[in-house]
């Protein structure tokens, strides 16, 4: 693992030579949850930093904490323990008016079964953060965005009329619209065959190396290893060595 990219750190202890504060970082941050009246430790004492402009893969078994790492990172969800800080803001100590301003302007999100919304056309999803944050003609940034990911040609189409990979391209288009700081992905890759799914992956590639957003993926897909910067694995609610 890369330890200039995605590191493990003592929470008191700084980078000597850090030029500037990580994008995202986790100060032995916990996470429980009560199940059947008892309590389950989703993330037990984690610390990482994230560097801006990065590609990480966070890899692990089902249930070992990938996903709630990523709701953390992106303020859908709140530690039980410790501190978060996404880019230079602790979040426990926002308003949900300030974590909502946060999430639009910071964060994008993309997920495994896309969340499109079927009744709107291509182009009329992509728009939809923009919409939400008020913005009155968002038709241009939209088609920007998705002739960034090669379907500017299929903007009036509906998502039905898509396969899987057009339908995660919308996705991440629709991620991007807003110029986001971080991208949080959970298993993008997974309603998808293996050389769609590697397209994909090369995709967030080439928008860290474009773009200088950072990418926080959790994947069970081996072929992350090939063009990540680093992969961290998980187990047991813990970071561990590879």
């Amino acid at each position: 693992m890369d330890e200039t990219v995605f590191a493990p750190v003592a929470a008191s202890s700084p980078t000597p030579g850090e030029q500037a504060p990580p994008l995202l970082s986790f100060d032995e941050v916990v996470k429980e949850y009560q199940t059947n009246g008892e309590v389950v430790r989703a993330l037990n004492n984690v610390s990482f930093r994230l560097e801006a402009g990065k590609y990480v893969a966070v890899v692990g078994r089902s249930g070992c904490g990938k996903s709630t790492l990523l709701n953390l990172a992106g303020a859908i969800d709140f530690p039980t323990g410790g501190h978060i800080r996404l880019d230079g803001l602790a979040t426990d100590t926002l308003s949900e008016a300030q974590l909502t301003g946060l999430r639009r302007e910071k964060v994008g999100f993309v997920f495994q079964s896309f969340q499109l919304l079927h009744t709107l056309s291509v182009v009329e999803n992509v728009e939809v953060p923009l919409l939400l944050a008020g913005q009155r003609n968002p038709r241009p940034q939209a088609m920007y965005r998705l002739e960034a990911v090669g379907l500017a040609d299929l903007a009036h189409r509906m998502p039905h009329q898509l396969s899987g990979g057009q339908m995660q391209r919308v996705a991440i288009a629709r991620a991007l619209v807003h110029s986001p700081r971080i991208l949080l992905a959970d298993e993008p890759t997974g309603n998808l065959d293996s050389a769609t799914g590697t397209s994909i992956l090369q995709l967030f590639r080439k928008i860290c190396d474009e773009q200088k957003i950072a990418v926080l993926m959790a994947t069970h897909s081996m072929e992350a290893a090939a063009v990540v910067d680093a992969v961290v694995q998980m187990r047991d609610g813990r970071i561990v060595q590879s």
